[in-house]
């Protein structure tokens, strides 16, 4: 008993590795996903130092980041219709094969004498591919792990990023300092030729057709507003996206780090990154000790539990003037956060037939793109009329706010539990095989 108890509780607190050993497929791309995901968190930090290097503007380098927003929004919005019309398999491959040559081109400017408006094509092209893949690779989850196991193989997805939003930019700057921006490039492309490889070693993933459906949807704006008009209609769609927005606009407040960290913490560059890396840190940790969101039946509260506690993380913030406490209140908003992102991809995952998820998560990467963006505007707005404070704060009670009338208005969202369930434990019936 002494021995059964502690592993027990490992597997109630740890990350569920579960969804590792059920799906061969799924190995693989996650391993895929992992390295591609280092290379690409290396080039978020190269584009804008090459980008200041040769313009010494931080203007340029906001353009360069504002030039990859609407690709991002359109690729995730169009590509959703790809991923719903093609084999996601082939599709990946595509796209892995067109972000290799992109950042191997960032890496030939970077040897050949850069030049500037590379540094604007071609990141707008991969930000373009990111909707698509992460459409695809979200489409392609429940018929690779099951129904069962969206949550913990969700979980996964999110410790993987988590851990490539911290390691990558430690390993570009001593990267950096030593070798260049070229090395860095021709890793990256390297990491996406790793990714490819492991698709190659998948088996085909076509979409389903949904009952009634007579043959694949065609990929277009038709299919990306056919996609939208089910939102309309889906409570628990609508509510995942409705309050990730009301997160990201009103609790979002990364604009004004480098304000706070030297008006309130009276501190440099460093406390800035404290300031950045502290809701990253939280986020890795809930998403290693996420082994129990599989076992929350009551998704749609959960989710409006943890926006709560990331309002009011974030308001507290705003009043925290002693630096360690700050940091811990973003840590515990970020923990927050990733738990909110578990499981509001799983209800999205499970709200529509499989052959009407890639436009889901092209909906879904198309509000995790502009929110942040968003964010930025309504902190820097407010705070430039009252304060920084104020901005902070209101930013936390309006998050707070915005989450109790999604649960008000959206009863179907909120009180998402058996529905949920019962379809898991009707798909996992209609394919298990027979005794």
């Amino acid at each position: 008993m002494s021995v059964r108890a502690p592993r027990g509780l490992r597997r109630h607190i740890f990350l569920d590795l579960t969804p590792l050993r059920r799906s061969r497929d799924y190995r693989a791309m996650i391993s895929g996903l992992g390295v591609s995901q280092l290379g690409t968190q290396l080039t978020t930090v190269a584009v804008p130092f090459q980008v200041y290097a040769i313009t010494h503007s931080s203007l340029f380098v906001g353009l360069v980041s504002l030039t990859q927003l609407f690709p991002l929004i359109i690729g995730s919005l169009l590509g959703g219709s790809l991923v719903d019309a093609m084999d996601r398999r082939k599709l990946l491959i595509i796209v892995e094969a067109i972000a290799a040559m992109s950042s191997a081109g960032l890496a030939l400017n970077a040897d050949l004498g850069p030049a500037l408006w590379p540094l604007f094509v071609f990141p707008a092209l991969t930000a373009s591919l990111s909707g698509i893949d992460s459409s695809a690779r979200n489409a392609m989850l429940p018929g690779l792990v099951g129904m069962d196991m969206l949550a913990a193989s969700n979980a996964i997805f999110q410790s993987l990023f988590q851990m490539g939003t911290i390691v990558g930019p430690a390993v570009a700057g001593l990267l950096l300092a030593g070798a260049g921006v070229h090395l860095i490039y021709w890793i990256d492309a390297a990491s996406y030729l790793v990714a490819l490889s492991a698709v190659f070693t998948m088996s085909p993933q076509p979409p389903a057709l949904a009952p009634g459906q007579a043959s694949t949807v065609r990929p277009g704006w038709r299919s990306t507003l056919e996609g939208l008009r089910f939102i309309r209609r889906s409570q628990p769609a609508q509510g995942a996206y409705v309050i990730d927005v009301n997160a990201m606009v009103f609790g979002m407040p990364r604009a004004l780090f480098p304000a706070l960290a030297a008006t309130v913490f009276g501190g440099g560059a460093t406390t800035v990154g404290f300031l950045y890396a502290a809701p990253g840190v939280g986020a890795l940790i809930g998403a290693l000790t996420s082994g129990w969101v599989g076992r929350v039946r009551r998704q749609g509260l959960a989710v409006i539990c943890a926006v709560l506690t990331w309002g009011a993380s974030i308001a507290l913030f705003g009043v925290a003037h002693w630096l360690p406490l700050a940091l811990v209140l973003l840590a515990v908003a970020g923990w927050a956060d990733v738990l909110s992102a578990v499981f509001r991809n799983t209800i999205i995952q499970f709200a529509g037939p499989d052959g009407m998820r890639g436009r889901l998560m092209g909906v879904q990467m198309a509000v995790v793109a502009g929110g942040p963006r968003l964010g930025d505007l309504e902190a820097g707005g407010v705070a430039t009329a009252f304060g920084d404070t104020v901005s902070v704060v209101s930013g936390g009670l309006a998050c707070i706010a915005g989450a109790l009338v999604v649960a008000w208005a959206l009863p179907g969202f909120t009180r998402l539990r058996s529905a949920l369930h019962a379809q898991a434990d009707e798909r996992e019936e209609a394919v298990a095989p027979a005794e």
